[in-house]
């Protein structure tokens, strides 16, 4: 299996079926349904449309174009997607409204969160921007087939590794309940769907990485550098372990998924390490000066892999280290890198291909590894989510799963069947669930929607719940207004709880799910 081999079976799917005929055999099904639904010869419906339901009565062309050496389903995938360039001149892309019914946050309980500075995080300058998971791991784990069902982006998809050389990048959304739920209508917000909120956040595909990554193979060097800006990263492993260490096709169980969970970890870590190694120098010579500060000077040496000051601060507080910098030993400056790295960059372990991994293979990943495992099955999320929007069936991003809805033939219908065993055994097919867990969970975020008007919940035009914020936990409303926009939190006055109606005051920790009424003197 590989990056974008689009396998949708399961061993605990359907028994009259055998492992190795049973993956076969659903993967040509499944190639039969989205051949049939015309998913090889068209673009994604959303990609200019809005709404699926002004495509289903669309022309469907049928045919299957022929690619040697790729499996059927990932011969469906990649026709699709290389249509995409037919798309009309200035036409928008619109992220699908599909959101998930599966219980929000269902991981919260399950994975012990990352521990903060709380004061640390609102210090200083505030960031605004979008946050970053990163998809990371080795060649042909199957992140560019996680990437395109979580963005239904445009990539290549390919049995072989290395098929991503340059990172891409891709707006996908964590999904969490909307505050509209407690109101007689729904918010009707484009982001929403009844009563499910998409909130957006950047998905970033790296390239895969291969054993001496940190010092250069195989580009290792280049596609570590993407990882730079990422907030938290999902090490995609392949737990069929049907591909080696350098993401080379094997027997299923041939290799060992737990391998690549340390491998990807020691990478990252290594790569700092050598990056903070080569510019020591720098702060030694800093360190002449009688005003010389190591806290500034480390900061400025990892300010390019996103440490900030309270970063460098709370890792230094844990470390022992000499006060000189000449004094430092290569393992000095290795446990900085690590302690920096776990700080800035924690992982999310993503147990993708679980469709086709031998029984057991997810829990030894979870007893050998100290990070949260999420079984996933990428090539089912990707085939349910092409699937409904041709209206075959009924799917939203993260359901626990699916209904049949059109016409479909007894073949196809064993296909999707298949999909649904993986998800019956999982809660899901996993891609969803792993970027709540890598928000919610792991950067322990919250989500609130600043509001003009607190009795109605709507911005100066009269849209209902017109922004979400993801906010770190303990945030307080002139937080929030920073995160809305630098003069607003400059101007800040006070907030109002749209709930109750009621003041709050400046040092309020904000909830998950709060309305907040920003009052500045900068706002109308």
């Amino acid at each position: 299996m590989v990056d974008g081999r689009s396998t949708v079976n399961t061993s605990k799917a359907p028994a009259a079926l055998g492992s190795h005929s049973l993956l076969r055999s659903s993967l040509a099904l499944l190639a039969a349904v989205l051949a049939s639904l015309g998913f090889a010869e068209r673009d994604c419906p959303f990609e200019s449309h809005p709404h699926p339901e002004q495509h289903r009565t669309a022309s469907r062309l049928p045919s299957l174009v022929a690619h040697s050496g790729l499996p059927p389903v990932a011969r469906v995938v990649r026709d699709s997607l290389a249509r995409r360039s037919s798309r009309p001149p200035g036409a928008r892309r619109h992220a699908p409204p599909q959101l998930s019914r599966f219980p929000f946050r269902p991981l919260r309980s399950n994975i012990a969160h990352v521990a903060t500075d709380r004061k640390a995080l609102f210090a200083g300058p505030r960031r605004t921007t979008m946050i970053t998971v990163a998809l990371a791991g080795k060649p042909n784990a199957g992140k560019s087939t996680f990437y395109t069902a979580a963005t239904m982006a445009d990539v290549d998809v390919a049995n072989y590794p290395f098929t991503t050389i340059d990172a891409n990048r891709g707006v996908t959304h964590v999904r969490t309940e909307c505050p509209c739920l407690a109101r007689d209508e729904r918010c009707g917000n484009e982001n929403c769907r009844d009563g499910k909120r998409y909130v957006p956040v950047e998905l970033l595909d790296v390239a895969g990485l291969v054993p001496g990554a940190h010092e250069g193979k195989g580009l290792g060097n280049q596609f570590l550098d993407e990882l730079t800006n990422a907030d938290v990263v999902l090490n995609v492993v392949d737990a069929s372990g049907a591909t080696n260490e350098k993401g080379e096709p094997v027997e299923v169980g041939a290799h060992d998924p737990l391998d690549d969970v340390d491998f990807i970890e020691e990478e990252m870590d290594l790569w700092l390490a050598g990056i903070v190694d080569r510019n020591w120098e720098g702060v030694e010579r800093q360190s002449r000066s009688p005003d010389f500060d190591l806290e500034a000077a480390v900061t400025d040496l990892l300010t390019g892999f996103g440490a900030t000051e309270h970063d460098v601060t709370a890792v230094l507080r844990e470390l022992e280290y000499p006060d000189d910098p000449k004094s430092w030993t290569d393992d000095d400056r290795e446990a900085l890198a690590r302690s920096i790295r776990r700080r800035t960059k924690p992982i999310v372990v993503v147990a993708n291909k679980v469709d086709a991994a031998p029984e057991g293979a997810v829990d030894r990943l979870r007893e050998g590894t100290d990070k949260p495992v999420i079984p996933a099955t990428s090539d089912g999320e990707l085939a349910l989510r092409r699937a409904a929007e041709a209206g075959a069936v009924d799917y939203d991003p993260g359901d626990e799963g699916f209904d049949v809805v059109g016409d479909v033939s007894g073949g196809q219908r064993e296909g999707l069947e298949a999909i649904r065993g993986a998800m019956d055994e999982h809660g899901g097919t996993g891609v969803q669930t792993a970027l709540n867990a890598a928000v919610y969970d792991l950067l322990d975020r919250i989500t609130v929607y600043p509001v003009q008007d607190a009795s109605k919940w709507t911005d100066g035009t009269g849209t209902v719940l017109p922004d979400a914020f993801l906010l770190p936990s303990g945030a307080t409303p002139p937080d929030l207004a920073y995160a809305v926009h630098t003069d607003i939190g400059e101007g800040y006055l006070h907030a109002v709880d749209a709930r109750s109606s009621r003041r709050i005051g400046e040092s309020h920790e904000l909830s998950e799910g709060d309305v907040v009424k920003i009052v500045s003197t900068a706002g109308p």
